[in-house]
């Protein structure tokens, strides 16, 4: 009977034939004869991938992570129908029952980390949210009543403080450090697991996510699931980096896309809330988008870098320092600014009342401005529905002008509506009901002033419009199409 040799993958051919010859040998009992085949020498099998040994980093660090569960009461009155929404088909069937003056609890979880031996405990805001009470647990089955110091929404940073002593407590990392790539370690309670270990590698570092400008996160494939809010992420040094807070999914689920809270800011953050309670951030009044390859040309730039200024607040630091829609913020208190999610962490970090001085590029050169930053305000939101139809010019737009209430509907003081937009100008991300402010960087009040300079563009070379969309602003590169439209 035959005998079966399997061969490995990417080995020289002489080696596959010595093979042969020492299997076939082998199976009539005889030894090859010497060949210069057989001479070629063969190489050692390598020493297989080491992979990282976890179990230190978690016995050590394991013991400072704890269970956060929270309670909530929501009241119910007459008619009021628990667990069956308004709309739902049996609502009036259940409706008939006799009426629940009652309090229903709900409850929550999630995860935090020991900062300090006397019971300072860092975790989510949003795990904290709507809690009429607090429990923390600890790996040795002690569980506490815990006060919520303080929350931060905008970083979702919470801080809380338990009556006890000489309890284990985390070492803090340096975020700045990480390399994409390297090994971390995320310690919590995923769908109320205590102390689930799970390892992954750093995927991103300052990533800005949607509506999230104040945190540059530190993105992973870690796995993360409801109930590892608020635990920490280790490097392999067993110090923690981050606090996971967010992930990526479309089903509710691990999807392979977790985001951390850096854990220097967190620390900033929590040292504030303790003294007061409350933060407080420095603001600059402007809305900023990135710079895009076609932004960069359009504006002069050799490279697509820095934070473009798409809009002033009137009566902000930015108004006072002579910062103009159209300057590109290349540097701020003499750090670089490579994407515009680097600015808003160093203006929210700044203290109300510093002057901070500002590298910006204006008009094919740079120059420097100081801005005394003050208190952050809220933004106002502003909407604006229309429409009426017309044929597009050659960037694809469709145009109307604002009259004096629409004006003040939308709060600007001039600029030109958007009915449609096809073809280069949707390509470039225009939408109907922007309002076109500016055309690179002139200010354009009619269609006939918008036309005139549109023909002063070259014919193919990218055009940048303001547009304010919803209460922001932003600039948006057109290159326009081969054949202008009708």
């Amino acid at each position: 009977m035959s005998k079966q040799v399997l061969l490995p993958t990417g080995l020289s051919r002489a080696v596959v034939i010595a093979a042969v010859l020492l299997a076939l040998a082998a199976c009539q009992g005889e030894t090859p004869p010497p060949s210069d085949v057989a001479k070629e020498p063969v190489s050692a099998p390598s020493s297989p991938l080491q992979l990282p040994d976890f179990t230190a980093l978690v016995e050590k660090q394991g013991v400072a992570v704890v269970n956060v569960s929270t309670t909530q009461t929501t009241p119910f009155g007459a008619g009021a129908v628990p667990g069956v929404p308004d709309d739902h088909p049996l609502h009036d069937f259940f409706r008939r029952a006799p009426p629940q003056e009652r309090e229903d609890p709900s409850s929550s979880l999630g995860s935090g980390f020991i900062l300090s031996e006397d019971g300072y405990i860092l975790t989510n805001a949003h795990v904290l949210d709507d809690a009429d009470e607090v429990t923390v647990r600890l790996t040795d089955k002690r569980e506490f009543k815990a006060r919520v110091v303080g929350t931060d929404p905008r970083t979702d940073v919470g801080l809380l403080k338990i009556d006890a002593e000489r309890l284990p407590t985390v070492r803090i990392g340096d975020p700045a450090s990480l390399k994409v790539g390297e090994w971390v370690v995320a310690i919590g309670s995923p769908f109320g697991f205590e102390n689930s270990v799970t390892a992954g590698i750093v995927s991103a570092v300052g990533r800005a996510l949607p509506d999230e400008s104040l945190v540059p996160f530190i993105q992973t494939d870690v796995a993360i699931n409801p109930g590892n809010s608020g635990g920490p992420l280790f490097d392999l040094r067993g110090e923690v980096v981050g606090i996971n807070s967010q992930i990526y999914s479309r089903t509710g689920g691990y999807m392979g896309l977790s985001f951390a809270i850096p854990i220097d800011l967190a620390i900033e953050v929590s040292k504030e809330l303790r003294l007061h309670g409350t933060v407080t951030r420095g603001w600059m009044g402007v809305q900023i988008q990135d710079v895009t390859p076609e932004l960069a040309a359009s504006f002069g730039l050799e490279a697509p870098a820095g934070a473009l200024v798409a809009e002033i607040e009137k009566g902000s630091p930015a108004t006072s320092a002579g910062i103009q829609a159209g300057d590109v913020i290349t540097a701020f208190g003499g750090k670089s600014i490579r994407n515009s999610g680097d600015l808003p962490p160093l203006v929210a970090a700044t203290a109300p009342g510093t002057k901070v001085p500002l590298q910006l590029w204006r008009k094919g050169r740079s120059r420097e401005v100081e801005v005394a930053v003050a208190q952050l305000v809220e933004e106002r939101p502003a909407e604006r529905p229309r429409d009426q139809g017309a044929p597009p010019n050659r960037l694809g737009l469709v145009l109307s002008e604002l009259d004096e209430a629409e004006k003040r509907e939308l709060e600007v003081t001039s600029g030109l509506f958007v009915e449609s937009a096809v073809g280069a100008a949707a390509k470039a991300g225009i939408r109907e009901g922007d309002v076109v402010v500016a055309v690179n960087d002139e200010v354009v009040s009619s269609l006939a002033g918008f036309n005139k300079l549109l023909t002063k563009q070259p014919q193919h070379r990218a055009i940048a419009l303001l547009v304010r969309r919803g209460g922001r602003a932003l600039y948006l590169a057109i290159k326009p199409d081969q054949e202008p439209r009708g």
